[in-house]
């Protein structure tokens, strides 16, 4: 997996929608656009980012081509997260630590 392809693809605001509705379940590109005042086109494009950064994948179901969430690349993005989060929760704690010194003294 790329990451910088998952940040990229993360980084629009209609494909984080997407994915948030992904979330409930699988959807065509139809069902995807409904929300969004925008053509199923442009949709599709959004998508085909999606899918091409492994966030999404598509199945056929007769006439359908419903998409459905993958978990993998955002999992590797929390991964990568997480060593920052570690580092900021280490430094507030301390922070919370040295607050609570103070008060006392």
């Amino acid at each position: 997996m790329d990451i910088d392809k998952t940040f990229s693809a993360l980084a629009d605001p209609t494909r984080r929608a997407i994915l948030a509705r992904l979330a409930l379940g699988e959807a065509s590109v139809a069902e995807l656009a409904e929300p969004f005042d925008m053509t199923p086109r442009a949709v599709s494009l959004h998508v085909s980012v999606l899918e091409k950064a492994g966030l999404i994948s598509r199945t056929r179901d007769a006439q359908r081509r419903p998409s459905r969430l993958e978990l993998a690349p955002l999992q590797e993005v929390d991964a990568w997260l997480e060593q920052y989060r570690a580092l900021w929760e280490g430094r507030f704690d301390r922070m919370a630590a040295l607050l609570k010194e103070a008060r006392h003294e």
